[in-house]
């Protein structure tokens, strides 16, 4: 059984749906003001996709062709969706693999991670055929990597102050505004990141 954000084992509290915000002192810089969408939690460690940090130079159609998913001359007549899905870089783990967050309209069965409310993650060329075909999901987001913790290493940074932590929502996760979402997590909590940013490492 998957554990949701909202149960409890043994007395400690998991965060799979809730999005991580990194804090202005974030000691290591590849999660700089980054917003983290954590799809797996548990005592053995974490799993997430950073939702707010674009890959650089890189589109979903010369994906799909680079990947073999479709011909470089059917490019041209990919669905709206597939032409204008937001390609992330996901984190610093396998940064060579694609993992696709979507919703839950689509569903591999062996394949697809339901995680909470709605969303789901699946890491397969089958995802990237049905977008280039029109029958994928209707929100997705294409991940180039993913963020990884060992045991106990996400709470003991979250101890640290490193993270805070919000709900996710379909916007924040799923919408064009990826330079937004920073700012916008951080007033999902009630902070407003010009003070976050001059209170930072003060007393």
């Amino acid at each position: 059984m998957k554990i949701s954000s909202h149960q409890r084992v043994g007395g400690r509290s998991y965060l799979d749906g809730q999005c991580l915000i990194a804090m202005p002192g974030m000691s290591d810089t590849r999660f700089s003001r980054s917003v983290v969408y954590v799809c797996a939690h548990s005592e053995d460690g974490a799993m997430g996709i950073i939702v707010n940090k674009r890959a650089a130079d890189t589109r979903f159609p010369d994906l799909l062709v680079q990947l073999e998913v479709i011909p470089a001359e059917e490019r041209i007549r990919l669905p709206s969706q597939a032409e204008r899905m937001q390609v992330l870089r996901g984190g610093p783990v396998e940064t060579k693999r694609g993992f696709v967050l979507h919703s839950a309209d689509f569903f591999l069965e062996s394949a697809t991670l339901p995680i909470d409310e709605g969303i789901c993650l699946t890491a397969t060329l089958d995802i990237l055929r049905a977008i280039a075909l029109g029958s994928g999901p209707e929100n997705a987001v294409l991940a180039l990597g993913y963020a990884g913790w060992g045991a106990g290493q996400l709470e003991a940074e979250i101890q640290s102050n490193g993270w805070l932590h919000c709900a996710a929502d379909h916007a924040l996760l799923f919408d064009d505004g990826v330079d937004t979402k920073y700012n916008r997590a951080l007033h999902k909590i009630g902070i407003d990141p010009a003070f976050l940013s001059s209170e930072a490492g003060h007393a």
